[in-house]
């Protein structure tokens, strides 16, 4: 059983995987297992050049940054499951039991992280019902959300990035994901406000 499934290795889904990673050492976050399913085939990153994204140097490939933010997730944080050349087709079950189906497998999940485009050629059964019109896109663009309240679209069931309703931004997807994940953290922490900070004094 997986305490978080994050579906999609995007800037929102590696963004949420590492500060999740990043609480190994806390007490609430030690025996956590944290799964991430890096299908992005489709991530508007493959096209993407950065000069704008705070943090990245000018002239960054999008498909560099999809690389190499993946490695930094196993180099910090090895322990999150990286799960590669899988496609999620349906979420079954309710929390804590949920059952995400891929082309390959099925995972037991307590809690789930949809992290994909907002195409409108999403097709996870078990979510379709929470499509709606994309309410910061172009009209013509016909994109889509995944109804939600501050990201939490059911119980155990968060969506981060786009597909959540925000701009196609790095920044704004990247900041998506964490804080999904600072929300996760403080549900772990019994309720108690959480998020983790590194810093050069320690």
């Amino acid at each position: 059983m997986l305490d978080v499934l994050i579906i999609g290795g995007g800037v929102s889904g590696v963004s949420c995987a590492l500060v999740l990673g990043s609480a190994k050492n806390k007490l609430f976050a030690q025996e956590k297992k944290i799964a991430i399913i890096n299908h992005q085939k489709s991530s508007s990153l493959q096209e993407a050049l950065f000069n704008n994204a705070y943090g990245i140097p000018p002239g960054k490939l999008g498909s560099e940054l999809l690389t190499e933010s993946l490695e930094q997730l196993e180099k910090l944080y090895p322990h999150i499951i990286q799960i590669e050349g899988e496609k999620v087709t349906a979420l079954k079950g309710e929390f804590p039991n949920f059952t995400v189906v891929t082309n390959k497998n099925p995972y037991a999940v307590k809690n789930v992280v949809v992290a994909i485009g907002a195409s409108n050629t999403f097709a996870i059964d078990g979510l379709l019902h929470f499509i709606e019109p994309h309410k910061k896109s172009i009209v013509e663009k016909q994109r889509i959300q995944l109804r939600n309240e501050d990201h939490k679209v059911a119980e155990g069931i968060y969506v981060v990035g786009t597909l959540a309703g925000h701009r196609s931004q790095l920044a704004i997807a990247a900041g998506s994901g964490a804080a999904v994940a600072t929300d996760i953290l403080t549900l772990w922490n019994n309720g108690i406000s959480s998020q983790i900070h590194d810093s050069i004094k320690k």
